[in-house]
């Protein structure tokens, strides 16, 4: 299996996981699942080793903040090497140490994909040569996408959501709205709600400088305008303090990447529990934080974002039967980001948003050795633009019955030359 399983935030991808997972261990395999962040994978190993427990399957979480003598107890178990057994291994990027290794993996799953590197996601799978792989997102990013279109991925897509789900109403304003969104906040928790505030940087810089989103991964940025005058950054912890002052009665905290593993726990639990009214937080809540209480989330500076981030942000709120609400919050002019937060706002499915993404982006480099940028312009200048997915599968099932005719393209030798080529540039970029 290679294949890209595709389905909005809350609709069951991790249910579906669990049971590739069952099938593999019962089948005498180990497994491992990686995500992105110690929030999303403490969060899945309260989940599913409590449940898998029952059946006899083994779970271990190992992340960068584990203690190394808990490290290298994991590690022999996982290889083999002592008494104890591990059939799941969980885990964040620690499951790429080299020093990590399985007696025999047959399955890796990752979560979240989006948010991994294409070397990343390549790193884990080659843990074991001919393992199994299943990768899920809600919102893929444009290079997976291309890759399950032109047919290197299998994909599936989960199409509906759990009964009695209430759409998230979007909407987009700007810092003029600042009063009423103010009010609406105190609305919101005076009706037994919670609320998210999103924002792209963790401090601001000294006078003079321009707060920098220091937890935008860098595909983000590029998304920003050198035409205009780049609005000001609203940074996380100033914006919590400003906010404990307009709101004196009400609980605010902050949360951000750069704080140690325990004190993130310690914000999460308190907002998990309803003991704060108010997160302000980075984007490191992106993933793995389910509070059905929290029915508001407010977006600041919401074109520094990309679409596929600000749909994951999107799925926080509305996970239980209240009524919620999504504000993205910009004072850009720039015509392509007020198009992707329009897009945002028209549409919810996640699969659409990630075709609109493919469109106003490009597929990237998804041709195996050739580089691994994530977004831009594809070297298949006919076939980047290309919107009529039914043609490009066709396309892909075509290349396949070629390849297995005729692997070494001894009959198309121009063919063969214009791969060859391809291959030696993505040697070349790689060194």
């Amino acid at each position: 299996m290679s294949r890209i399983l595709v389905g909005d935030v809350g609709c069951g991808k991790t249910v579906c996981a669990a049971a590739a997972i069952y099938t593999a261990v019962k089948g005498g395999y180990q497994a491992a699942l990686m995500v992105p962040t110690e929030i999303l994978a403490r969060q899945h190993f309260a989940d599913l080793a409590p449940l898998l427990s029952r059946i006899g399957i083994r779970t271990e979480l190992l992340l960068g903040a584990t203690s190394e003598r808990e490290k290298k107890r994991i590690r022999a178990a996982v290889a083999g090497e002592s008494e104890e057994k591990v059939d799941l291994l969980i885990g964040t990027h620690a499951l790429l140490s080299d020093k990590l290794h399985f007696e025999n993996l047959g399955l890796t799953v990752t979560d979240e994909q989006h948010r991994f590197g294409v070397r990343q996601r390549a790193d884990l799978k080659e843990k074991r040569s001919g393992s199994h792989l299943l990768v899920m997102s809600a919102t893929p990013i444009p290079r997976t996408l291309a890759l399950a279109l032109y047919g290197d991925l299998d994909i599936s897509r989960i199409d509906e959501m759990p009964p009695g789900r209430q759409r998230v109403s979007t909407y987009v304003v700007d810092d003029s709205y600042r009063a009423r969104l103010y009010a609406f906040i105190r609305k919101q928790i005076e009706a037994g709600g919670q609320v998210y505030i999103v924002c792209p940087a963790v401090e601001e810089k000294e006078e003079g400088e321009q707060a920098v989103g220091g937890e935008l991964p860098l595909d983000r940025l590029d998304l920003l305008s050198v035409r205009e005058e780049v609005p000001p950054l609203r940074a996380a912890t100033t914006y919590a303090a400003e906010l404990a002052r307009v709101f004196p009665d009400l609980s605010v905290s902050f949360l951000h990447g750069r704080m140690k593993s325990a004190e993130k726990d310690a914000v999460m639990d308190a907002f998990c529990r309803g003991e704060t009214h108010v997160l302000v937080a980075t984007t490191v809540i992106e993933v793995g934080v389910n509070v059905p209480s929290a029915t508001l989330m407010i977006v600041e500076n919401a074109e520094r974002f990309g679409l596929s981030q600000l749909h994951q942000l999107r799925g926080r709120v509305g996970r239980g039967d209240a009524k919620s609400y999504f504000i993205l919050v910009s004072d850009s002019h720039e015509e392509n980001a007020m198009a992707r937060l329009k897009i945002l706002k028209d549409t919810a499915n996640g699969y659409e948003i990630a075709q609109a993404d493919l469109e106003m982006r490009g597929a990237g480099d998804f041709i195996t050795g050739t580089g691994v940028r994530q977004s831009g312009q594809s070297m298949f200048r006919l076939a980047a633009n290309c919107r009529d997915t039914d043609f490009m599968e066709h396309t892909a099932r075509l290349a396949k019955e070629l390849i297995g005719e005729d692997p070494e393209l001894t009959e198309w030798p121009a063919l063969r030359e214009k791969v060859d080529r391809i291959r030696y540039a993505g040697s070349h970029m790689e060194n």
